[in-house]
């Protein structure tokens, strides 16, 4: 007869590797789907979790989706803010251009979700705030350049504004068509913003510094910023496990505290019980005595 062997038993999750899972499974259905074309049962059921699970990390859809905006939009910044590093303005330019690219080919369900209609969740609206972000920091760039051509620096934060839109538009249109390749997309933004309608290059290329160098962030330097984010996390989820933990014990000292006060009057009542047992074969036996025989 051949044994029966027994189905291992799924190993049980962490708190954080939970907390993971349901970002993942959130930020593919909000991609797909969108923020209110995607629910908290739908979330539940992809992850083989109940609906109160997700309640508990995240207080309801907004939160799932707020952290899923934050992170791509830190992830996004952290690549541009890299990419203005360079020494060179052209170069910065073309480094940007191509970080948003990379960005979009590498996470192109984080770019769906920043570039969709803005939500209540999201606060201002994801992409109306990622191009402000961005903008800010070409502004700084632009405002330098300016004043050492003579320009106005004054003008700087509208056309950073300009700059960024036509970079993010771009971007959009590149998202479903993926034609042609990034570089070459990179190459002709940089042509007509560096170069203007008027002095277009008929065959643009991205500078020789800028393929030498790292245009954008490295995996090394995505890991770091992804280990610091996670660290915040992590810190945050051991407070509320230290404030779970207490109220546990807190909740367990109370039981018992309540179990031996209740079996301090069990033993009272035994006690009396037993007490007027006693008194009562006293007083039979007494009556027993005083009848005549």
């Amino acid at each position: 007869m051949e044994g029966v062997t027994t189905p291992r038993s799924r190993r049980r999750m962490s708190g954080s590797e939970r907390r993971e899972q349901l970002i993942s499974i959130s930020r593919t259905l909000f991609a797909e789907k969108g923020f209110d074309g995607t629910s908290i049962e739908e979330i539940a059921a992809t992850a083989q979790v109940s609906k109160p699970v997700v309640y508990e990390h995240f207080g309801g859809k907004e939160g799932v989706y707020a952290v899923v905006v934050d992170r791509e939009m830190q992830r996004l910044l952290g690549m541009i803010t890299q990419a203005l590093s360079a020494a060179h303005s052209l170069v910065k330019l073309e480094r940007a251009a191509l970080a948003l690219l990379q960005y979009i080919e590498e996470s192109s369900e984080g770019f769906r979700i920043l570039v969709r209609d803005s939500h209540a969740a999201s606060g201002t609206g994801s992409f109306a705030s990622l191009i402000s972000e961005i903008a800010s920091q070409v502004e700084d760039v632009l405002a330098d350049e300016f004043a050492d051509r003579g320009y106005d620096p004054k003008l700087a934060p509208m056309y950073a504004q300009m700059l960024v839109g036509m970079v993010a538009l771009t971007g959009q249109w590149w998202l479903d068509v993926r034609k042609p390749g990034r570089e070459e997309v990179a190459a002709h933004l940089v042509n007509l913003a560096w170069n203007g309608l008027t002095g277009l290059d008929p065959q643009p290329a991205i500078s020789m510094a800028t393929r030498a160098s790292h245009p954008v962030m490295t995996d090394k330097d995505l890991r770091e910023l992804e280990k610091a984010r996670e660290k915040e996390f992590k810190e945050a989820e051991k407070a509320r496990h230290r404030e779970l933990k207490e109220a546990e014990r807190a909740r367990v000292r109370e039981l018992k505290e309540r179990e031996r006060l209740l079996k301090e009057a069990e033993k009272a009542r035994e006690r009396e019980d037993k007490l007027r047992q006693r008194e009562a074969r006293v007083a039979e036996r007494a009556a027993r005595l005083e009848q005549p025989e």
